[in-house]
């Protein structure tokens, strides 16, 4: 049975010690209630929110190898149910940290990368699951200070960070495929090693802005998380906690994907530049363009961006990377405006790309244009005004059914262009309404496998093609396979379709189908589809369509699926 996370968290506070009692009447205040070590306060998020855009950096003896951190590591993966491994033998893996001798490393110089990129915050690995500590622990032997190179890493980024006013994350694995007791019988020793490990980095190296967990599914339990939580709060109390040991804690972490627009409840997308975490010789790189557009559409979901790179053996970040990165910093610092400090909306992200708000200005962040304007769906707000960003001059057209903005083609900008749009109110409070998409869907008779609860009023098949961004169909927890069907009355020629998950990421293969002769063709198939998933396949007459949803890793919520006549 699914329990909500007030029922969780009631129960975790049961299983919590009771706090010593006072001495006598003159001793020190009790100490805080239990929960308030189990979030962080609006105020301490505020900083974060308004940053935006962070440094992830994956790095260790593996990169002499130049294969995966943890993964590409031999031997029995304790706590995973796949039985996959490595490639490299364990007994070869272990032992790379006495080769490792990275006399290159310049932890002023990565920090520098960051800020040169319009970075606000650093995110360093101090333990992966291959258990390797870049830090001075007392508690094991398998450390950087026991290596060639014998200098405590974390501790010269650190104040390297320090220096320069950089906020600064450890990430910490709480998985440990090299430690000997971890998920075996001896687990709570293992625990108390990791707990030992996480009082190390609270309390040796200064002030801690973020704790970054990665507990590959992990449970509250297998971690001790709530008394976890405590001692990293009382140790650091203005710390923010990510959402992968065990509990919500302060904010979500979509994997190498852009999260689904919410404003309810912090995010963060973490993604690699290049595709490997860890430094990959001659590994693919994201183009300038690819790089922007995540940032943006990030921004745009009311978002951070956790932005991965690997350095080399020798310390170094690879010089093409921070190339890229300087890029990325020299379009900020001319649009910063437009990311730092926003929340995303009020338009939801879409093909056409984001935008993001501040005060009484809405950014339209146009990422891809299609004929010669962009139209977004009605606002309750008034457009005063409109001033293109990125040149030129644009235009804009306000009706009950839409917002048309208009820059002449030789404005436009391939990386990005921007039109600031001045409202009649605080543009991130301002209703979007419902639009016609001209989708041949929209208010037919539709049917689904699965509803969400059985509840068809809240969450039926029908949400899927109404157009309206504020409604959706969704399935029960656990369904990995589901159909979303829709009868359009008559047949008709179709020859495109989109499909906007609100939940990107769940949907993991997919087929879209018609009915022909009481039997389901297939016109188009696709692995993933994301926020908006624009599907093309040669033109079809048919009356009946269906979304055939393959593979899910998580139940499948789709905000709209949408099927367009054949150009």
């Amino acid at each position: 049975m699914k329990r909500s996370w007030p029922f969780l968290v009631s129960l975790i506070l049961l299983t919590l010690p009771p706090a010593a009692p006072a001495a006598s009447p003159a001793a020190a205040p009790a100490p805080a209630p239990a929960d308030e070590y189990l979030a962080a306060k609006a105020e301490d998020l505020a900083w974060w929110r308004e940053a935006r855009f962070g440094l992830f950096i994956h790095w260790g003896p593996v990169s002499l190898k130049g294969t995966e951190i943890g993964w590409s590591r031999g031997g029995e993966r304790r706590g995973r149910k796949d039985k996959s491994t490595g490639a490299i033998p364990a007994e070869v893996y272990d032992n790379l940290y006495k080769e490792f001798n990275p006399t290159k490393f310049n932890a002023r110089e990565w920090v520098e990368t960051a800020r040169a990129a319009g970075m606000k915050y650093l995110v360093f690995t101090t333990k992966h699951h291959d258990g390797f500590c870049e830090f001075d622990s007392k508690l094991t032997d398998y450390k950087i200070t026991n290596s060639p190179f014998k200098r405590d890493v974390v501790a010269e980024l650190s104040a390297a960070c320090r220096d320069a006013g950089l906020r600064l994350g450890f990430y910490y694995s709480p998985p440990d495929w090299h430690h000997p007791d971890y998920r075996t019988a001896n687990h709570a020793k293992y625990v108390e090693y990791m707990h030992g490990q996480i009082r190390e980095l609270c309390t040796n190296y200064g002030r801690l802005d973020i704790m970054w967990f990665d507990g590959l599914g992990g449970r509250p339990e297998d971690w001790d998380s709530p008394a976890l939580f405590r001692i990293i709060r009382t140790l650091q109390p203005h710390i923010l906690i990510n959402n992968r040991a065990g509990l919500p804690a302060d904010f979500d972490t979509p994997e190498q994907r852009i999260g689904a627009q919410r404003t309810d409840r912090p995010w963060e997308t973490c993604m690699t530049i290049c595709r490997q975490w860890a430094w990959k010789p001659d590994d693919q790189m994201k183009s300038l363009k690819e790089c922007l557009d995540v940032l943006v559409r990030c921004a745009g979901g009311d978002g951070n961006l956790l932005f991965n790179v690997g350095p080399m053996p020798t310390g170094e970040i690879e010089p093409r990377q921070v190339q890229r990165l300087k890029e990325m910093g020299r379009w900020l610092a001319a649009h910063g405006e437009t990311i730092y400090g926003t929340r995303g909306g009020p338009w939801r992200p879409g093909p056409w790309g984001a935008a993001t708000s501040k005060g009484n200005t809405a950014y339209v962040h146009i990422l891809k244009w299609e004929g010669e304007k962009a139209v977004l769906a009605p606002i309750g707000r008034k457009v005063l005004s409109a001033a293109a960003l990125t040149g030129g001059r644009a235009e804009v057209r306000q009706t009950d059914e839409a917002v048309e903005i208009a820059v002449a083609p030789a404005d436009r900008q391939e990386l990005d262009t921007i039109v600031a749009l001045a409202l009649d109110g605080p543009a991130f409070e301002a209703k979007v309404r419902k639009a016609a998409s001209a989708s041949l869907a929209v208010g037919k008779q539709a049917a689904a496998s699965n509803v969400f609860q059985g509840n068809a009023a809240m969450h039926g098949a029908d949400k899927a093609f109404d157009d309206d961004p504020e409604t959706r169909w969704a399935t029960d927890a656990g369904t990995r396979a589901a159909t979303l069907q829709v009868d359009l009355g008559k047949p008709e020629t179709v020859g495109r379709a989109v499909i906007c998950e609100a939940y990107a990421g769940r949907i993991q293969e997919f087929a879209i189908e018609y009915q022909k002769d009481g039997r389901w063709q297939e016109a188009a198939r696709g692995r993933r589809a994301g926020e908006n998933a624009e599907v093309k396949f040669p033109a079809v007459a048919a009356q009946v369509w269906r979304l055939n949803i393959l593979k899910a890793g998580e139940g499948p919520t789709i905000w709209e699926f949408q099927l367009f006549a054949a150009k």
